[in-house]
């Protein structure tokens, strides 16, 4: 059933033919019968001129800019570590309040455990987290799931995207005694 509209206006008809003219029709007698019928289209009732479509120049607009990104807030304090702590780290005099040993797990137990360690260290109040990784190895990228070291390289990756990054202040190598290359030592925001 076909939809009732308007007809087209004598100018219409004849533009419409053109067209028609230089399309290669899938069923030619189809086609043809409809040519036909848009030509002998009965002429309409005289209207008021209308104006040719404006012609669009220059160049395509511009895209629209990125939305902006809310910003983190700002915290009182400067997020880096000043020089005793620098100190402390190097002395090895820095004390650990929270430990998480990661070492020997697969990456996905490591990552699971890594977070809720993380969650847990914030809610008792810790300042300093000493994850114990295992020592970075030189690893190819497909051996990155099962060789050694694959903990160590993936580690700041996973604190840089959790939801715990914006109270991470910090993350620094551990000393020698609390595991040297394969420890690394996360301070956290003080908590208020």
């Amino acid at each position: 059933m076909r939809r009732p509209g308007r007809r087209l206006t004598a100018e219409e008809a004849e533009v419409w033919a053109q067209v028609a003219r230089t399309v290669t029709p899938l069923e030619k007698r189809r086609a043809a019968v409809q040519a036909a019928a848009l030509v002998t289209a009965p002429k309409a009732v005289v209207s008021a001129p209308v104006s040719p479509p404006k012609k669009v120049t220059g160049r395509i607009p511009a895209p629209l800019p990125p939305k902006p990104v809310a910003a983190k807030p700002k915290a009182d304090a400067p997020l880096h570590l000043d020089g005793s702590w620098e100190k402390r780290i190097s002395k090895g005099t820095l004390a650990p309040d929270f430990s998480l040993d990661l070492h020997g797990s697969n990456l996905d137990q490591a990552y699971v455990r890594l977070m809720h360690g993380l969650t847990q260290a914030k809610a008792m109040g810790a300042r300093v987290v000493l994850i114990v990784t295992g020592k970075p190895r030189p690893v190819d990228a497909m051996d990155r799931g099962t060789a050694r070291g694959a903990i160590r390289a993936k580690i700041t990756d996973w604190l840089g995207a959790s939801d715990h990054a914006h109270d991470i202040v910090a993350i620094r190598g551990a000393h020698r005694r609390h595991g040297g290359q394969g420890a690394i030592y996360v301070v956290l925001k003080k908590r208020r």
